[in-house]
This record gives structure tokens, C-alpha cells and sequence, in this order.
């Protein structure tokens, strides 16, 4: 089921349960989890992307394997605001994976976020090569984190 708000992604959720939040790339898709309470987001791998089939094999594996409760795919907005070709191959991915899956599937909005993985690293001092290696499911965790917090908010706020 996909949810196009937080507030329908939360109804949607059991209390308590990890969510995995993603970072669509064309070349590879960076995955990260939350633990159970939904406080904390943690990078957890990048998936080297190959075709749907397979790439959705392996993240329903996971998701399998790690209890997941629900999923936040990462929407690469324009500056702007608007959508363009990579927000349409997003849902697109989404549409086809919510075949799949009886998992609530939500978006975040990803503007910036690989920014902000980039500098975390940049300020780890990681190596170039490393930063490559790292950067797809660091940018995962900071989309998690957005929606975790947003959660969090919302519980907060009634």
C-alpha cells in the first residue's frame, strides 16, 4: 500500500516495528533501518541495482529477514519542489514493488540528503573510495531519519 502522507503512513504502521528507509539510485540502491521504537536510523548496505526483479528480491529478503514494518523510499524532488523523470522512476519502483509486498511504502523527500551524507563523511574524514562505497546507504539513513522524526512529532503531537 502506498502512502502519500506521513500521517497515512503512520496509520498504516503496527505501534512498534523497525522501517527501512531507501535511496533509489540508478546504480545502486542504499538501504538503512530503524530500530524497533523508531528512534534511530541506522545505514545498513547498498544494493548494487541490477534489474527489478532482482533488486526487489533481495530488499524483500531483508526486509523479511530484519522484521521490517514499513518502507520509505526517498523522493528526488527538484530545488524547486517539482518532480521530474527520476521522482516518476521512484514511483514507478514504488507502484511495482507495493505488487509485491503487503508493506505500507511511504516517500520522503531526498533534496539534499546526499548533500548531507557527503559532509557527515567529508567530517568522518573518509577516504574517496570509501565515500563511494558508503555514501548510498549514509543518504538512505538521513531519509529514515527525516520520516522517523516526523513520526515522532506526530505521536508528540497527538
Amino acid at each position: 500500500m502506498i502512502c502519500e502522507t506521513p500521517q497515512a503512513f503512520r496509520a498504516a504502521l503496527p505501534e512498534t516495528g523497525a522501517i527501512a528507509g531507501l535511496d533509489l539510485g540508478t546504480v545502486t540502491l542504499g538501504v538503512a533501518v530503524s530500530d524497533s521504537m523508531r528512534a534511530i536510523a541506522t545505514p545498513l548496505q547498498t544494493i548494487k541495482r541490477k534489474k527489478f526483479g532482482v533488486d526487489a528480491g533481495k530488499l524483500l529478503e531483508l526486509t523479511s529477514a530484519r522484521l521490517i514494518q514499513g518502507l520509505v523510499l526517498g523522493l528526488p524532488r527538484n530545488m524547486d519542489g517539482s518532480e521530474g523523470p527520476r521522482c516518476q522512476a521512484t514511483r514507478a519502483f514504488a507502484r511495482n514493488l507495493e505488487k509485491l509486498t503487503p508493506l505500507p511504502i511511504a516517500f520522503w523527500d531526498e533534496r539534499l540528503s546526499t548533500v548531507a551524507a557527503e559532509r557527515a563523511l567529508l567530517e568522518a574524514d573518509t577516504s574517496r573510495r570509501k565515500r563511494a562505497d558508503l555514501i548510498d546507504h549514509v543518504a538512505a539513513g538521513y531519509i529514515l531519519q527525516g520520516m522517523l522524526d516526523r513520526l515522532a512529532h506526530m505521536k508528540d503531537a497527538g
